[in-house]
């Protein structure tokens, strides 16, 4: 029985980060009651194969919602294939003041400017060595400091990539929120250049060590020109990055600028963004074809959403604004509209 109909009213009444821990810390609750959790979905099985790994389904929780990993088995018993926590940064820090998250009820969209607010990579690890076995595929989401200067952003990420290399099925490297100042200018030229070499010779001497080859994802924004999407993919392929999610939230609130909300300063997620990261997920794959796969992320709120995703070229989706307005029966709508589509399809 789908609740989150019933539940939304009053959670929206809710200031949004109060929501946001009520709602987790009743998953994490109802998760320790194991078989008997009533807010359990089960897990359906919708196999693909991407950077190696097998993920039960593809149809995954995007980075954001569970910075700390303090609620990865909640979240699990939604049914999501993969999950992906963080962002993480080396140290602690606090984020930006509140208020920084704003909800757009009218447009199905939220706008942030949470600032990577984080317990840090120690509290993270903690709470990933004590999950012991798992069915679903976990990624970590990684940052920088914001008062790392731009030139040590590597130490950063190499940081976070060992503390989690044994924890991790994958890590993702997060140069695209528009909320940490000049995050974002490490997608470009040298920067990125230089971001990713290092990272991927770092990445290499911990393979020597563990015998293990840790899968490298690197987060993009959906504000990108043809031109420096072309570049990006050409500096993805040389420096053997395993996967691009496409997108992180918008700096472009035009669509929602005649709203109070929509002045905020921040990203922009949800319905507005969903044609814009479609449009990003098709141009990738137009360049880069099979070479690397696109984790699609932006404006999935329905399962046609998604399935305009895997139409233009993503092999997984991951969700979280949808979350909000839609609740986890989004999750199971997805993969069976993703079912019926493939049986047509194959029919």
């Amino acid at each position: 029985m789908n609740l989150y109909p019933l539940l939304r009213p009053l959670l929206f009444r809710l200031d949004p980060e109060t929501a946001h821990r009520i709602t987790l810390s009743a998953l994490d609750l109802a998760a320790q009651l194991g078989p008997l959790n009533p807010l359990r979905q089960r897990r359906l099985e919708h196999p693909v194969e991407v950077m190696g790994l097998r993920f039960p389904n593809p149809v995954g929780l995007a980075a954001g919602l569970d910075k700390n990993g303090d609620y990865i088995r909640g979240l699990a018993d939604l049914g999501f294939g993969f999950l992906e926590v963080g962002t993480v940064t080396p140290r602690p820090q606090p984020g930006n003041p509140p208020p920084r998250l704003f909800r757009l009820p009218e447009a199905e969209a939220l706008i942030n400017r949470m600032g990577f607010n984080n317990a840090g990579i120690d509290h993270l690890v903690s709470r990933l060595e004590r999950l012991g076995p798992r069915d679903f595929i976990l990624g970590v989401n990684l940052g920088k400091n914001k008062d790392t200067p731009q030139e040590r952003a590597a130490d950063d990420y190499r940081l976070g990539m060992e503390k989690v290399h044994a924890l991790a099925d994958y890590v993702t490297i997060n140069i695209s929120s528009p909320n940490t100042p000049g995050l974002r200018d490490l997608q470009y030229g040298e920067a990125l250049e230089d971001l990713l070499a290092a990272l991927d010779r770092h990445r290499d001497r911990l393979a020597q060590r563990s015998g293990r080859r840790l899968p490298l994802v690197v987060k993009i924004a959906p504000d990108l020109t043809p031109e420096q999407l072309r570049r990006q993919a050409d500096c993805f392929l040389r420096h053997h990055v395993d996967g691009v999610v496409a997108t992180n939230t918008t700096i472009d609130h035009s669509a929602v600028a005649h709203r109070p909300a929509g002045r905020e300063s921040g990203g922009l997620s949800g319905a507005p963004l969903r044609d814009r990261a479609t449009a990003v997920v098709r141009q990738l794959h137009a360049i880069l074809g099979d070479a690397l796969p696109i984790i699609a992320c932006g404006g999935i709120l329905r399962p046609e959403d998604a399935l305009a995703k895997f139409e233009a070229g993503a092999k997984l989706v991951q969700l979280y604004t949808g979350l909000v307005y839609r609740g986890p029966a989004l999750i199971t709508e997805i993969l069976a509209a993703l079912k019926r589509q493939r049986a047509s399809d194959s029919g």
